[in-house]
């Protein structure tokens, strides 16, 4: 869980990430992800909640049915995010949000979506915890991330870049989501690894009668060493059609 001077130093970092994410980021969806944010955003149904919904790139990814939240802790991306959706007149609800504290009840959303943004989450066993307990029965988690390469000598060099990405941003190169997934007890019903096994997506569902105990506040899932805890902030709607409905990516 991190402190609050920790969670003001990465807001501020991510702060400053804002100006130029979007041009970064649209590299490597060019070079690298390739449909990833498509593939996950047409799986999302009913109440979604993204974590880490950064500028809004997703947001034109997602059906027009859809209920969407989006959670983030940059102010600055938000405020990204908040333009995007004017322009692309999608109605969506923007927080300030912590990934290892969502601010949401138990069983609250049918789909919880995260792109790119678990490599920098300080406590992703924890954030993984937290997004399966918001989730309903039934209920599909929907990740992509870049993640430990297929082959050793590319791990080795992702190792060797962590040495400086993780102090300077918190990046990390070499988790594998689907192990927290798995521990969980989610049911992974899709899987797709490429690009020499760095980029990783899962589509995963909470069985219907799913332990809520398993992912209750302050307990880990088997298998892993995270708990659960969220962070609120302004709530703003995006002009657009009526949600109906209360509707993170990087």
């Amino acid at each position: 869980m991190l402190s609050a001077d920790q969670r003001r130093r990465w807001r501020r970092y991510w702060d400053r990430q804002s100006r130029g994410y979007d041009r970064q980021m649209g590299f490597f969806d060019r070079v690298l992800f390739a449909d990833t944010r498509q593939w996950v955003c047409a799986q999302a149904r009913g109440q979604v909640l993204e974590v880490g919904i950064g500028t809004g790139l997703n947001l034109e990814h997602y059906r027009d049915d859809v209920a969407l939240i989006g959670i983030d802790l940059s102010p600055a991306m938000l405020t990204i995010a908040r333009q995007r959706a004017e322009e692309l007149n999608t109605a969506v609800e923007l927080r300030v949000g912590d990934a290892e504290a969502l601010e949401f009840a138990d069983a609250s959303f049918d789909t919880v979506v995260c792109t790119f943004s678990l490599c920098a989450i300080p406590d992703d066993r924890r954030a993984v915890a937290e997004m399966v307990r918001i989730l309903r029965p039934g209920g599909a988690l929907l990740l992509a991330d870049h993640v430990a390469a297929a082959h050793p000598l590319v791990r080795a060099g992702q190792w060797i870049a962590e040495l400086v990405s993780v102090p300077l941003g918190g990046e990390h190169f070499r988790r594998r989501p689907i192990e927290l997934v798995r521990a969980a007890g989610l049911r992974i019903e899709g899987h797709d690894r490429f690009a020499a096994g760095i980029v990783e997506r899962i589509s995963a569902r909470v069985p219907a009668a799913q332990p809520r105990d398993r992912v209750r506040a302050g307990t880990a899932p088997p298998g892993s060493a995270g708990g659960v805890a969220g962070r609120g902030g302004d709530v703003r709607r995006a002009a657009g059609r009526d949600p109906g409905l209360p509707r993170s990516g990087r």
